[in-house]
């Protein structure tokens, strides 16, 4: 008996939310997504019962919280984490060919396939949420809140991470909804409202007249124009160009972001066009599209959630293990890792952690920072190939998946015989190469936003995957409002 009758029982009947049956009008889809948002916006604000406010830890994942989606001290503390984690757990056994399921054409192994994913992200709610909760210093429980309740901290901390808990399996089933019955993903939708949020406030967040650190970059220009914002000396001294360049004055921040937003808009449109014409209807010719970013920006949300967890576990090998040598990890009394294994391991987040030469706080020797800028680079660069790679081939976009569909379509490649392994060859000649190239600069990009900063201390991932997934969606609605101005074009793309 194979591992699919054994578990089908219990796979099959995980609740799922329904298909649309038929056509789901744009302006429905639309008025779906929106729905999906607004509630994402209202979870993001319901705080834990029973959390203490000020913990020893800090938000943790203040670092990777613009790609995780989530918020701190409310019910969406695991934010996308469990989701993102139980992909990649799929995405290792789908290459590695280990699960035995063909998402493909057999309708069965599909349901298997999503029960599964919704199976291993409980497991991960567990996983992330339980030491999260129980074994670190991240989210403790307010003493005030036992004495009043008599059930003891655990019983409290139980509270807190049933809270938790419920709040992963409602992002999971608004991502669900979204995908069935909105536009995109949901999980994209969440990343593009939690980065914008942060980013719309670097841009206009304003204190008052008294200006302050968290002031926007408009507001700090107002204030640097009229004199009411100090530099720590004249802009042609070297304090006053570090504080206009990297300080209070975020020109290399905005300098970033803008070129961020460019160069991934541009290398969305840099592709490889593969012309195609139809076997039967004579004039009817198209063309394949192999981008130079192929397999999309959403791997890195892969290669960051790994680092996640690998800082993650830092933390509660520290919390649980009172003897823990330094050359793994040497936690100061915020709880943040200061050097050893987990502090090479730790992504650069902003130019104040590499920047020695211009007076920035850094304590390590300059070849440590240099060392830990390169196991960055290495980890994001080769990462993102890596997982760009099992992202193309589990997703139906290598070569051998995209000939299939061209063959299915009617259509050919002029020049060559009608056949799946003649058009495999052709696409093996762009798509490999491509996906690679695509990883390694998307994962690059990323490395170099953090080192320089972004507006609103957004991740230099979370900027790419805002941009990225924001483009994609346009031409999504583009495309649906194509098929609303002409039903038949559904009927031909089977969208019907």
């Amino acid at each position: 008996m194979s591992w699919k009758e054994t578990a089908e029982p219990v796979l099959t009947r995980m609740p799922t939310v329904a298909r649309p049956e038929g056509h789901v009008p744009f302006k429905r889809k639309l008025l779906w997504t929106a729905g999906i948002l607004v509630m994402y916006f209202f979870l993001t604000n319901v705080t834990l019962y029973g959390l203490q406010t000020t913990t020893q830890g800090g938000d943790f994942y203040g670092q990777f919280r613009s790609i995780l989606a989530g918020a701190s001290g409310s019910i969406l503390q695991l934010g996308i984490g469990p989701i993102v984690t139980a992909s990649i757990v799929l995405q290792l056994l789908g290459g590695a060919d280990l699960l035995g399921l063909d998402t493909e054409n057999d309708p069965r192994d599909q349901v298997l396939y999503q029960g599964l994913q919704k199976l291993l992200v409980g497991v991960m709610i567990v996983l992330t949420g339980a030491p999260m909760v129980f074994a670190s210093p991240l989210l403790n429980a307010d003493p005030q809140v036992v004495q009043q309740l008599g059930i003891g901290t655990r019983g409290v901390e139980g509270i807190i991470f049933a809270q938790i808990a419920v709040g992963g399996i409602l992002l999971l089933f608004m991502d669900e909804i979204v995908s069935k019955w909105g536009v995109g993903s949901g999980v994209g939708l969440f990343i593009i409202a939690g980065v914008s949020q942060r980013l719309v406030g670097g841009l206009f967040s304003w204190s008052g007249l008294t200006p302050t650190s968290s002031d926007g970059f408009i507001a700090v220009w107002i204030g640097i124009l009229t004199g009411s914002t100090e530099l720590p000396g004249s802009p042609l001294t070297s304090d006053g160009l570090s504080a206009i360049f990297l300080g209070q004055g975020m020109i290399l921040a905005m300098i970033t972001t803008v070129l961020i937003f460019v160069v991934v808009v541009y290398a969305e449109s840099v592709r490889v066009e593969i012309p195609l014409s139809h076997a039967r209807v004579k004039g009817a010719r198209g063309k394949f599209p192999v981008k130079l970013i192929y397999a999309s920006v959403l791997p890195m949300i892969l290669v960051r959630a790994l680092q996640a967890n690998l800082q993650f576990l830092g933390q509660i090998l520290h919390s649980q293990w009172s003897g823990m040598p330094t050359w793994l990890g040497d936690y100061g009394d915020q709880g943040q890792v200061t050097e050893g294994l987990f502090w090479y391991l730790k992504p650069i987040q902003s130019p104040e952690e590499w920047m020695w030469f211009v007076g920035a706080t850094v304590t390590a020797d300059w070849w440590q920072v240099m060392l830990r800028i390169g196991v960055d680079l290495t980890f994001m660069i080769v990462g993102g190939a890596i997982f760009a790679i099992f992202w193309v081939e589990t997703t139906g976009m290598g070569p051998e998946a995209t000939a299939q569909q061209i063959q299915n379509s009617g259509m050919q490649i002029p020049g060559f015989r009608r056949n799946p392994q003649v058009i495999e060859k052709v696409m093996e000649r762009y798509i490999p190469q491509v996906t690679v190239i695509g990883g390694a600069l998307v994962g690059l990009l990323a490395v170099m936003a953090n080192m320089l900063g972004t507006i609103g201390q957004v991740s230099g991932t979370g900027l790419l995957l805002t941009v990225s997934i924001t483009y994609k969606l346009y031409e999504e609605i583009a495309e649906e409002q194509l098929m609303e101005m002409h039903p038949m074009m559904r009927q031909m793309f089977g969208s019907e």
